[in-house]
Order: structure tokens, then C-alpha cells, then sequence
């Protein structure tokens, strides 16, 4: 590098305007363990940001790193397509027996791409193949990815406008409490089910997350939930859990939906499925809906055996007992104590959660944004969210110590303490 260039130089000169997250954090990483980064000078950086929760299990986790690097050793098949092969089966008996056979979940696995978009994609095309209707629902603030049908079911203008084409087929409702609990949950929703003059499409399927977490992690209650499931059954509509963020945990149990005691039709993974960071995702969905005809959906990339030695470690590791799964529940209300007295000090701030997926929200989106720029230079990596990035998002590893914990969220008081 010449005297005239800047760590970030090449990035600039040679890479896209579209890059983001490296305009807020402006420097060259170089290694990462655990809840940890360095950059290229040697500055350490706490990292509550778990690549958009893709490293529930923290960066370099060593137990995934042994059993990926004794599976390159001896040559395991890295690229697979669908074929069959040792890894995957690894991973589905595995998967079968930690997570879905003790939840009673009757799950058929589709391999539908590597990444979390390539699953709902999948699961919008199964929904409208098994009803025969095109509409799906989806609600305000929903991010559901950034393909033409995802987007269709995105609520994010921004995002949305980046298609550059109509986004068809999708029809908004009101997320839980959107209306400030002003009407009734599904008043709208199921009157113009109802009622022949709506001019509603019946549609094939609900989309839902039951964390916004792109939205500004806006929390579903359980009941919400539970009625949204009941009234898609009343209605002979699919009800699609998008779990890809939510999902391996971050909330508590492996799926975000259990606290609900709901059973979706059809379920969305991605990110932290491989628990190394490895793209990896999984459409999961009840039996009688595995209509699909071969080849009928598939990707080069969809057999990503590397991620499947990971993905398996991580069940066998995590999900065996329910160790990590209270410990994030501890966790979680720790963080919960800390943003609450957090805001009962500073007007114009709000906090929700659940799990280890945190966010506080501001009045003045220029201060949650002030806020993530002033911890970064403290060292600690947060991201803002929200439709206009009013909210300040906190996705620290589940592993995180709890040393590391009190530390983040004491960088975070004095950044907003530094924010008025």
C-alpha cells in the first residue's frame, strides 16, 4: 500500500457502491474468535453484530473448526448438488434426532440454495403449488430477503425499489400491535377474508416473522401468534414461519415459534443453520406438502457438504441438552435489566427483546445511527434497523461471555450517553 492510500482504498477503487456495512465500520479485518475481531492495525472490537446473526455460535467456533478442517483433510466432498452423500445424511439423521423428532415436528427437509432467500423463494412457489392460488399475506415491516419474490413480501420501501420492476402477488396486513392495540388483532385481516367485496384474493399463504428483526425488532406475542395460525386454518391458507434470523436459537428455543406452541405449515433457515458462517439453508415443511417434482426447484450451491460437517457439529454440540438454550434465556434478561434502566435515563428511547436479540429504538433515527457510530469507535460493532434506522440492534454471539456482555453494554451506555 502507497503513502497515498487508505486502508480501504482498494474497496473503493475496485468494489461496488453497494457495499454497506464497511461504510460504518471503516476499517480491514483480519482475524475473529469467538465475540471478537481484529482489524489489520491490531484494534480488538467486540462484535455484537454475529454477521446478521449467522455466528449464533461465534466466530472460528473451535469444536465446528475441528470437525471442518479433519473433513477437508480427508478430501470430503466439498460441491454435491443433491447427491447423496455422507455429510448430508450426517446432517439429517442428526437433525431429525436432536431437533425435530423431540419437538414432534414433522418436517420434510428441502435443500433449496445456500442462502436465506433461496428458502423463502422455495417456500412461496411450494405454498402457491399446493393451493393453486398466487396471493400471499405478509405483514408491515417484514424483511423476507432481497429476490423478486422475497421482495414481493418485504415491507421495506428501499428495498422494495430496487426491483425496478412491479412486485406482484403480495398483499400487507398489520404486524401485532402496528395499530397500537387500537383495533382488534385480524379485525381487517379477517373481514376481507369474509366478506366477497373485499376484493382480496383468498390467499395461498401468511409469511410472518415472529421477531421483525430487519423491521426494528418488533416482537409477535404468543397469542398473536396462536390466532394467526388458528385463522390461516380456518381459512385454508399455509402459514410460513420465516425463522432464517430467529431461528437456531436466537430467541431462546431452536425455533423462534415454540414459545407459542404453534406447528407452521412451512418453515424458512438460513444463517446460523451451519454455525460456522458457511451458507447453508433449509425450507422445512409438513409432509403432505412435498409435492415437488425432481428438479422441479434446485441451485448448483444447494449441496454445501463443508456446511453440513458444521451444521452437524453444532446440533450435536448445542442442541443435545438444554444447556445453551438457558443460558440464552439468562442471558437475554440481563440484557433486558441493562436497556431498561438504560432508557429510564434517557427520553426518547424505548427497548424489546427477546433472547439475545435486543433493540433500542430512538425518536430520532440521527441518533440511533450517532449511537452505533460512536460505539464503533469504542469498540463495538452494532448495526441500526428499523424503516428508517430508528433502532439500535443488539446480535451478540449466544456463546458470548458474560464478561464480554457487561463490557458491550457498558460501551453501549457511555455511546449513548455521549448521543444526546
Amino acid at each position: 500500500m502507497t503513502t497515498s492510500q487508505t486502508p480501504l482504498s482498494t474497496f473503493e477503487l475496485l468494489e461496488s457502491e453497494v457495499r454497506s456495512y464497511c461504510r460504518g465500520w471503516p476499517v480491514v479485518f483480519d482475524h475473529a474468535r469467538g465475540s471478537q475481531l481484529w482489524c489489520e492495525d491490531g484494534r480488538r472490537y467486540l462484535d455484537f453484530f454475529a454477521g446478521a446473526g449467522s455466528l449464533n455460535y461465534g466466530h472460528n467456533n473451535p469444536v465446528l473448526k475441528r470437525a471442518l478442517l479433519s473433513y477437508l483433510e480427508r478430501d470430503g466432498v466439498t460441491h454435491g448438488l443433491d447427491m447423496a452423500t455422507t455429510a448430508k445424511r450426517d446432517f439429517l439423521e442428526s437433525f431429525q434426532e436432536v431437533v425435530l423428532g423431540p419437538r414432534h415436528l414433522p418436517y420434510k427437509v428441502m435443500f433449496p440454495g445456500p442462502t436465506g432467500t433461496n428458502a423463502v423463494e422455495a417456500a412461496l412457489k411450494l405454498a402457491r403449488k399446493a393451493k393453486g392460488r398466487e396471493s400471499v399475506v405478509s405483514f408491515t415491516n417484514a424483511f423476507h430477503g432481497m429476490s423478486l419474490g422475497s421482495l414481493a413480501v418485504t415491507g421495506n420501501a428501499f428495498k422494495r425499489a430496487g426491483a425496478g420492476i412491479p412486485l406482484v402477488h403480495g398483499t400487507p396486513m398489520p404486524f401485532d400491535d402496528y395499530l397500537d392495540g387500537r383495533i382488534p388483532d385480524f379485525l381487517w385481516f379477517e373481514r376481507l377474508l369474509e366478506d366477497a367485496g373485499s376484493g382480496l384474493n383468498h390467499p395461498a399463504a401468511v409469511i410472518v416473522e415472529t421477531v421483525q428483526g430487519e423491521g426494528g425488532i418488533n416482537v409477535a406475542r404468543p397469542e398473536w401468534l396462536r390466532a394467526l395460525s388458528a385463522l390461516c386454518a380456518r381459512h385454508d391458507m399455509l402459514l410460513i414461519v420465516d425463522d432464517i434470523q430467529m431461528g437456531c436459537g436466537r430467541t431462546g428455543a431452536f425455533f423462534s415459534f415454540e414459545e407459542a406452541g404453534i406447528t407452521p405449515d412451512i418453515v424458512t433457515v438460513s444463517k446460523s443453520i451451519s454455525g460456522y458462517g458457511l451458507p447453508m439453508a433449509l425450507t422445512l415443511f409438513r409432509p403432505e406438502l412435498d409435492l415437488w417434482e425432481p428438479g422441479e426447484h434446485n441451485g448448483t450451491f444447494r449441496g454445501n457438504n463443508p456446511a453440513f460437517i458444521t451444521a452437524t457439529a453444532a446440533l450435536h454440540t448445542y442442541w443435545a441438552d438444554q444447556e445453551l438454550e438457558e443460558r440464552t434465556a439468562r442471558l437475554g434478561k440481563l440484557v433486558e435489566q441493562r436497556l431498561l434502566a438504560l432508557c429510564a435515563e434517557h427520553d426518547g428511547t424505548a427497548c424489546r427483546g427477546r433472547g439475545l436479540v435486543w433493540g433500542i429504538e430512538f425518536d430520532d433515527p440521527a441518533r440511533a445511527a450517532a449511537v452505533c457510530a460512536r460505539a464503533f469507535e469504542r469498540g463495538l460493532l452494532l448495526e441500526t434497523s428499523g424503516p428508517e434506522g430508528q433502532v439500535v440492534k443488539l446480535l451478540p454471539p449466544l456463546t458470548v461471555r458474560e464478561a464480554e456482555l457487561d463490557e458491550g453494554l457498558d460501551i453501549l451506555d457511555r455511546a449513548v450517553l455521549a448521543t444526546p
